[in-house]
């Protein structure tokens, strides 16, 4: 099967984003020509479902009864959606003319292409790679995830390095396209997630699966990043802290306990870090992270046994260790 266009259904969440639905959703659909567009709506309350109606009537709404996050809010969204291909959209992405085509090219030429990331950049600053993805993503040997382009904070000009299409190990949730009857088969999202990590997870259960990530630098969107939920947050530091541990107990090889043993002094060392930075409200952030993570270690030791086989992911470094004590700033140098 050739997939066109109109086998992609493009489904951006939204949750009280008028402003970025205004700015955004019409380059969206200038530029996806035969694309199906919804937007998923999280019970809000900014008037968002009223502009949609009264200004796209070719947009598609699908309302969720409540704001329930971004993993259940698509996992809701997507039971509405019939298409081949899934588009999971951020509201604050700005996407390009011919973006959609080399995704299709890409999965036209390779059948066990299951997810794909375009290269994503920084919308404020169009030079650069952009936090939440930038040209893909990969994790090191105790779950800490980093992408070409961006290394923790370390972020990389673009300057055509990385307009390639390659095998990687986890694509963005800011614009991840993925096949349909792949994620239902994964049985979509973790919803305990709520949000941050859930599509790192969803792409390691992938790789469990043997199906592959790719990205692909030939199509180019720009986040804004951070529009919902921003770095200075410390929710944002709980959430990224805690599902990062539950992404590694559940899908990670053997010598788990191991693992966990060494992600509590690094993020002990992280914890630290923010003290000394006079952010105490992040320590307790990560503090609360273990929290909750302890208390749901063993109901994660046993979703590991629904996987039909641990595979070793592939990179072994340490990227706290290369980062911070060698000072490894760009993805060339690990």
């Amino acid at each position: 099967m050739k997939f066109t266009t109109q086998d992609i259904a493009i489904v951006i969440l939204n949750w009280n984003g008028k402003d970025l639905l205004e700015e955004f959703l019409p380059l969206v659909l200038k530029f996806s020509d035969g694309a199906k567009i919804y937007v998923a709506d999280n019970a809000s309350t900014d008037n968002s479902v009223k502009y949609i109606t009264e200004n796209f009537k070719t947009v598609k709404i699908i309302q969720n009864s409540a704001n329930v996050g971004f993993a259940k809010g698509y996992n809701e969204a997507l039971k509405y959606v019939n298409a081949p291909i899934f588009c999971l959209l951020n509201s604050d992405i700005e996407v390009t003319d011919g973006w959609l085509k080399p995704i299709l090219l890409e999965y036209n030429s390779d059948n066990n292409t299951a997810i794909i990331q375009p290269k994503i950049l920084n919308q404020k600053q169009k030079t650069h790679f952009e936090y939440a993805g930038a040209a893909g993503g990969f994790i090191d040997k105790y779950g800490y995830p980093f992408c070409r382009g961006r290394i923790f904070d370390a972020i990389e000009k673009d300057n055509g390095q990385y307009n390639d299409t390659i095998e990687v190990f986890w694509a963005s949730g800011a614009c991840l396209f993925i096949k349909n009857k792949i994620f239902q088969s994964l049985e979509g999202f973790d919803e305990s997630y709520f949000a941050h990590m859930e599509e790192i997870d969803l792409c390691w259960r992938a790789y469990n699966n043997n199906y592959k990530t790719k990205y692909v630098g030939a199509s180019t969107v720009y986040h804004i990043g951070g529009a919902t939920l921003n770095n200075t947050n410390p929710r944002k530091t709980y959430l990224n802290f805690r599902n990062s541990l539950f992404t590694l107990v559940k899908n990670t090889d053997k010598n788990v306990t191991g693992r966990v043993f060494i992600r509590l002094l690094l993020d002990g060392i992280a914890g630290f870090r923010f003290l000394i930075l006079l952010k105490p409200l992040h320590l307790v952030a990560i503090l609360k992270a273990h929290a909750s993570f302890y208390l749901k270690f063993f109901k994660l030791m046993k979703q590991r046994k629904g996987l039909n086989h641990l595979s070793n992911y592939s990179k072994k470094t340490s990227i706290v260790w290369d980062y911070f004590i060698k000072n490894k700033k760009t993805f060339d140098c690990l």
